[in-house]
């Protein structure tokens, strides 16, 4: 059955599930095809809606998947019960994904983040066949490509953020030998496991960003007490604008 697709503000968003994401990256690396994927959460909307550049980015990955309740809330607004039918948070899904990389033995190679987040993988996951890492901040492209490529790798996880992590994909994707790129933001530290998340109840109710805002303030409170008002906003304007052609 083929994937329903969702527009949001120029946005193709896939309707898809966890196990569809992760059944698709299993079939990817057995036919050693490669394939690409990338989350959309309210500050990429948010940043796509400014910068056509950004909103052109998503468009070149084969998997777009809503992250976050704020996403799947703006779909259901416009579209009713034709919005999105799966709620994903992205960092569920790299939770479920360590799980399948312990069960096939997947390569991965990470990049993004800092030295301390990567070095905490191996710790925190001594079952992961790590291959190799690289920070997100102080390297050459050519040499990460080259790199990449001599570890044999599966997959490759890069966490750098939009649009840093959707430009360096589309960038280099061409010239790398993996079978898998996923760009993750900072869910590398679901994988290092340094990443604070709040309480089952906040995740449930989609609030668990008021737990990052609270533990990252000085970075996080442009993005949240600002951005997801603009983007209610936006979307409630957009959907008046839609009734009114109608």
């Amino acid at each position: 059955m083929p994937i329903k697709n969702i527009d949001l503000f120029g946005i193709r968003l896939n309707d898809i599930s966890y196990a569809e994401i992760l059944d698709s990256i299993q079939k990817t690396i057995e036919n050693q095809n490669q394939q690409t994927i990338c989350y959309v959460n309210v500050n990429s909307i948010n940043l796509s809606i400014l910068n056509d550049k950004i909103k052109n980015l998503f468009s070149e990955f084969n998997i777009v998947h809503a992250d976050g309740f704020g996403v799947f809330l703006g779909s259901k607004i416009l579209y009713g019960k034709d919005g999105l039918s799966h709620r994903l948070n992205g960092s569920d899904l790299y939770e479920k994904l360590i799980y399948d990389c312990i069960r096939y033995n997947y390569k991965l190679f990470f990049f993004g983040d800092r030295d301390e987040a990567l070095i905490q993988i191996k710790r925190k996951q001594p079952q992961i066949n790590v291959v190799g890492v690289q920070n997100g901040f102080e390297f050459d492209s050519t040499s990460i490509v080259n790199k990449i490529n001599q570890a044999v790798t599966d997959i490759l996880i890069v966490g750098m953020g939009t649009p840093k992590q959707e430009e360096w994909i589309n960038r280099n994707k061409r010239n790398l030998k993996v079978s898998v790129i996923i760009s993750v933001g900072d869910g590398i530290k679901v994988f290092s496991g340094t990443k604070r998340r709040g309480l089952k109840i906040f995740q449930k109710l989609g609030l668990e960003w008021m737990v990052r805002l609270f533990y990252e303030p000085k970075r996080l409170w442009k993005r949240y007490l600002i951005g997801i008002p603009l983007f209610i906003f936006k979307v409630i304007k957009y959907k008046f604008m839609i009734l009114k052609i109608r």
